[in-house]
């Protein structure tokens, strides 16, 4: 069996991002993944935010129309809309993607090993492995790494626009979504229509049928998607000497929002710096700064958020919040939320000299985290 220098787990963003990175270095790379193809059962709605389209390579005609008109509804259904002045969300068709990433992989000499379950990383032929294996990641768990506790489970459905104009429509109710929001987003081709919430405290599918029929909608599902969603914020310790973990994995998504796809990207580009020098340098202390806590800070005023809306669990105290959000100072915050330019905090670009430690440059201070 070939012996690899780094075995990917996970073929999802921020799994083939990774890869091709690692692959363009020179480096002998295996991407595994239990699917049959990268474009089966996607899990993400798939909305890339303006800074992430503005830094990373995607494919333009893969992203739907850009969306600047984000409506908020209370419980009773009293509607607040914000409009930004750029255009701010982009809705990318995950599939072809993904299709596009691969072939990305492929050009860098990326081996790709389809429907390959894993069960055991003893039985990985590589030096190093990265796992970009979701929320409950095998790999976090095989290789004593933290491990996402708090998580949302979505579910949604697409459906083919009518025509309308972008607009992404957030449905705030904890009945229909405990700890997180109800959602239609139409790019004007097609419509996602989902609900998301605290495992445990309601049933997606229910409530998804009756958030459907709450709000007219009768059109035939083209596709369902679903998921775990970790909103926990980042964890702590995502790397050792036997590998290290990225995405959903790593806990890497805004605690707020839920928004992990810029995330995937920023990561992984550091991950692949990072495992890369590991592997030329042989010296594990490359592996330090590989950590949660040079991100976590960025996280704090979110995670309180995230427990505000926790603990906002019925209707007339989620009515009475989006009352106070019509005033303008927080009517300014909700802007900001959705509109402001940070998004994940930009890693430190990472060098290892020819030193005792890693060079750093750049990097400065980080911007603050967005949907």
């Amino acid at each position: 069996m070939t012996m690899f220098d780094i075995a990917v787990i996970g073929a999802g963003l921020a799994g083939l991002h990774c890869s091709k990175l690692l692959a363009s270095r020179g480096l002998r790379v295996a991407l595994i993944d239990r699917k049959r193809s990268v474009a089966d059962n996607v899990q993400t709605t798939g909305i890339f935010v303006r800074k992430t389209w503005e830094d990373f390579a995607l494919p333009a005609e893969q992203l739907g129309a850009p969306i600047r008109r984000v409506t908020l509804y209370s419980p009773a259904r009293r509607a607040m809309t914000l409009e930004a002045d750029h255009d701010e969300f982009r809705v990318g068709r995950m599939q072809w993607i993904y299709l596009w990433m691969l072939e990305q992989c492929s050009r860098a000499g990326v081996v790709w090993m389809p429907s390959t379950r894993i069960d055991s990383l003893d039985d990985v032929p590589a030096r190093f492995v990265i796992g970009a294996d979701g929320a409950r990641s095998l790999v976090a768990r095989e290789l004593g790494l933290d491990q996402n506790r708090e998580m949302l489970v979505g579910l949604e459905e697409v459906v083919a626009s009518r025509g309308s104009e972008p607009e992404l429509h957030c449905y705030l109710d904890p009945q229909l979504a405990p700890g997180y929001i109800a959602w239609v987003c139409d790019d004007g081709e097609e419509s996602h229509i989902g609900v998301a919430g605290y495992r445990g405290a309601f049933d997606p599918a229910a409530s998804l049928k009756q958030f459907r029929a709450s709000i007219g909608e009768t059109r035939k599902p083209i596709e369902r998607r679903g998921g775990l969603i970790p909103v926990g914020g980042i964890l702590r310790r995502i790397a050792n000497e036997r590998g290290l973990l990225i995405g959903d994995a790593a806990g890497a998504v805004s605690p707020l929002t839920a928004g992990g796809l810029d995330a995937a990207l920023r990561l992984s580009e550091f991950a692949a710096n990072v495992a890369a020098s590991y592997l030329e340098s042989g010296d594990p202390r490359v592996l330090r700064d590989y950590t949660g806590d040079a991100f976590r800070t960025r996280f704090i005023a979110r995670k309180w958020m995230r427990r505000v809306m926790r603990v906002a669990s019925n209707r007339p105290v989620m009515e009475l919040a989006c009352a106070m959000l019509r005033t303008p100072p927080l009517r300014a915050f909700a802007a900001h939320v959705f509109f402001s330019r940070g998004s994940f905090p930009d890693p430190p670009v990472f060098q290892w000299g020819t030193g005792a430690s890693p060079v750093r440059t750049g990097g400065g201070a980080c911007p603050p985290l967005r949907m």
